[in-house]
């Protein structure tokens, strides 16, 4: 079992809640800083990891830790699923992506429910594909939630991940700890108001398992095959794993 560590945005809570707190705060400035300070490469970061579903053709797809819906957006535009599902634990997040929904007219595919991703509603087997986009990391408890990700999955279905990971070799790896350190916890916080946030957020990057740990973790979560690819010198990697 990966012995996580545990790191909060706030003092106050257990972690599901303040994480939920934290993303209803930074929701409204959420999809600008995020484009911002990826200098827009996680446009195509989230188009590379739906791509690995394509020659699937999932029809029900989850999308988990949804956010405010980008990721499930463009995996409805590539993917042409009968039914999409983003869920989350942040309203504020959610409430947005409805918006972009309702001004796509995708209303009839893509749905959002509020989920609490550790102990998901969902009946076993019930999507061909299930998805998550820089959001597992939040997991207060990550083998719980993978475990449940693949409960969910039908057998034979495929979960595809784009997650920030730390860079491992020289110079991005030093470049990366600066930019992280200074840049996108200052930035974060004179844009979103949230002083926590964005230190947060850093510090769940460095913490999180990556490349071949990630591989064995899912594969102890349920899933018989999983395989990593690192993209931008190691900044995004994307997982792919077949329950």
């Amino acid at each position: 079992m990966y012995q996580q560590e545990t790191i909060k945005p706030y003092n106050n809570g257990d972690k599901a809640t303040q994480v939920e707190q934290m993303f209803d705060n930074i929701a409204p400035t959420y999809d600008a800083l995020n484009h911002r300070l990826s200098w827009d490469i996680d446009r195509s970061w989230r188009k590379k990891a739906i791509k690995q579903l394509a020659p699937y053709r999932p029809q029900a797809i989850l999308d988990i830790a949804t956010g405010t819906g980008d990721f499930a957006i463009l995996a409805a535009d590539m993917l042409k699923p009968a039914r999409l599902v983003g869920a989350d634990i942040s309203e504020g997040m959610m409430e947005i992506g409805r918006k972009k929904v309702e001004q796509r007219g995708l209303q009839q595919i893509i749905s959002f429910e509020k989920e609490d991703c550790l102990h998901l509603s969902y009946a076993d087997r019930t999507f061909d594909a299930v998805t998550a986009a820089f959001g597992i990391r939040n997991f207060s408890n990550l083998d719980q939630g993978l475990r449940e990700m693949c409960r969910v999955l039908k057998d034979g279905g495929h979960l595809s991940v784009a997650e920030l990971t730390s860079p491992v070799s020289f110079p991005m790896k030093q470049l990366f700890h600066i930019y992280s350190h200074t840049v996108l916890p200052v930035y974060g916080r004179l844009i979103s108001k949230d002083t926590a946030a964005y230190s947060y957020l850093t510090q769940t990057i460095e913490a999180f398992p990556q490349g071949e740990q990630m591989v064995e973790i899912l594969k102890n979560a349920g899933f018989r095959e999983a395989s990593f690819k690192r993209l931008t010198f190691g900044i995004c990697t994307i997982y792919f794993a077949t329950k």
